[in-house]
């Protein structure tokens, strides 16, 4: 437990911020204090991954993991925001240390103490994995040695059992030296995996050394694949144990239960007088201090609260401004897997227009020196999400033509911008394989140097895997992100400004990508893969980062 920072506000939402409890790929996790006097971790995202829709995704996932997984050995969740940055969620605060510092302090635990640890946290993973979830990062870091037994902490990448990690390629869920082969090799994890993992922490515990040697993660990695784990020392029963629970082949590793049961408990845990001695007195909660003379942040209310649920706070406008981002400072402990997700920040706000007769939203690119009259205008290359897009098209469940409605307004309604969405191949509407997306501006007029440029995004009903392009097996979750979207067009500039009220057309999903960091990330998935209501929203853009709907559709995808 650290002291806080000038830099680190004084509240987040209702709850008042006590100390640093400490960091990680995802962000800063803080002790604090709810007004009825609860204590409570708060995990807040790290600002440069606000705006990273993937990450996001990964952080919703986490809340949801943390609600449905109710274990008297995992903490429950109290509350949680996503709708506005900051980005956090608060469960209990559980106090002890972790097994990792447990170790490093007083050595390693003897056997007996070591198979009460096992059942123990082969009890709570069970109950992780009654509710269809794998850990995929077990490690003695995740560990805390609570007085009241054991307790999983850290479910950034835990998952429904068959979802794929979220990373670039070439990264794998886990942390090197507790993640098992398959998931090295294939990236394949299920609740076997998390039983290596409980084999690799215990052995850990038991020996104080890291189970597969020091070094290099790719050499840790290979000896973990390829070589036997390190139990030199080690009582040969519970050797044996974790010999069969870090089996090489998946299929060779024992169920929780068969663990539980080798383990042959015959009392609690907390009448162990060594693993007393480890939890050690509680350490004292700091006082507030008063005169730090920083302010809460805005929050938005939210829906994945458990317990107490905030009132009086300061509720986004669903428009895009400048984020409140907490600076959780530089040089943060990053993994492998998170180090992908890591992304600069980037200039957020609303499109600033210069409005006139007959050219709405027109963006000015006045001459300067000794350009032309003129000039060619520079267009933005792409779009790139800012903050969560919450605009849904919904079907009319009456409609015969694809007709249906939007839940929200356009931020920026242009009464010359004309759309069309319908098959490639015909004018029915749009509903499977390739589709056609036309727009244009009619009788607009525009100035010299003058430009509207105007970009389309495709977005499916639900949070899609990069790695399978299809949604999460189990319960999908709402799609958050813009989805795909089309290089942006000049519509002064595609014939309307001659006078011409000429269409520009796009094929679906040919033209549209998602980008990261301006760089394109992926290109846009068939529609029958994720079938339903699908959103596509027209962007007015001033820059990549820029931008607000002028107009609303969608079709349903079978």
């Amino acid at each position: 437990m650290d002291a806080l920072r000038d830099r680190d506000p004084a509240h987040i939402g209702a709850y008042t911020l006590l100390a640093r409890l400490g960091a990680g790929g995802m962000g800063q996790v803080y002790l604090a204090r709810s007004p009825g006097g609860r204590l409570v971790a708060i995990k807040v995202i790290r600002d440069e991954i606000t705006d990273h829709p993937e990450a996001l995704a990964r952080f919703r996932r986490e809340v949801e993991t943390v609600r449905a997984v109710r274990s008297v050995y995992t903490a429950n969740l109290i509350d949680a925001s996503l709708d506005a940055a900051p980005y956090w969620l608060a469960t209990e605060y559980v106090a002890g240390p972790t097994l990792d510092k447990a170790v490093a302090d007083r050595g390693a635990l003897p056997a007996e103490t070591c198979r009460g640890v096992a059942a123990a946290l082969a009890e709570g993973l069970a109950a992780v994995h009654a509710q269809g979830v794998t850990h995929r990062d077990l490690k003695p870091q995740n560990v805390i040695l609570a007085a009241q037994g054991p307790q999983l902490i850290d479910f950034g990448i835990a998952r429904g059992v068959g979802h794929a990690v979220l990373t670039e390629t070439g990264f794998a869920p886990g942390t090197p030296g507790f993640a098992a082969p398959e998931v090295l090799l294939r990236n394949e994890v299920g609740p076997a995996a998390d039983v290596f993992a409980l084999g690799a922490t215990l052995a850990y515990a038991a020996t104080g050394r890291p189970p597969f040697g020091a070094g290099e993660p790719a050499g840790v990695s290979y000896r973990a694949v390829h070589e036997p784990i390190d139990l030199a020392g080690v009582e040969p029963r519970l050797a044996g144990l974790i010999e069969a629970c870090v089996a090489k082949d998946a299929a060779a590793r024992p169920g929780l239960a068969e663990v539980i049961a080798r383990c042959a408990v015959r009392s609690a845990l907390v009448e162990d007088g060594w693993y007393r001695a480890l939890t050690g007195p509680t350490e004292p909660v700091p006082a507030v201090a008063p005169s730090r003379g920083l302010h809460a942040l805005p929050t938005a209310p939210s829906p994945y609260s458990s317990g107490y649920t905030p009132t009086q706070l300061n509720v986004a406008s669903r428009r895009r401004p400048t984020p409140w981002l907490i600076a959780v400072g530089a040089g943060l402990a990053v993994g492998a897997v998170t180090a992908a997700l890591l992304l600069p920040g980037g200039q957020d706000g609303d499109a600033k227009e210069t409005e006139g007769a007959g050219r709405p939203g027109a963006t000015s690119a006045a001459p300067t020196g000794d350009a032309p009259e003129d000039p060619a205008v520079q267009p933005p290359a792409y779009v790139e999400q800012t903050n969560p897009s919450r605009d849904y098209w919904t079907a009319d469940p009456a409609s015969t033509h694809g007709e249906g409605e939007c839940n929200l307004p356009a931020e920026e309604p242009n009464g010359l911008f004309q759309a069309s969405v319908s098959a490639a191949d015909s004018n029915a509407p749009y509903n499977s394989g390739r589709g056609r997306i036309g727009i244009r501006l009619k009788d607009a007029a525009s100035g010299p140097g003058e430009s509207y440029f105007v970009s389309v995004a495709v977005k499916p009903p639900h949070e899609i895997d990069a790695d399978t392009g299809r949604p999460f097996e189990g319960a999908p979750l709402q799609n958050l992100s813009l989805g795909y979207v089309s290089e942006p067009v000049d519509l002064y500039r595609n014939g309307s400004a001659q006078g011409a009220p000429e269409w520009t057309y796009l094929t679906y999903p040919d033209d549209f990508h998602s980008y990261v960091r301006g760089k394109k990330a992926g290109d846009a998935i068939p529609v029958g893969n994720d079938p339903g209501d699908w959103t596509v929203l027209f962007l007015h853009v001033q820059e990549p980062r820029k931008y607000v709907t002028i107009q609303c559709r969608g079709f349903t995808a079978k």
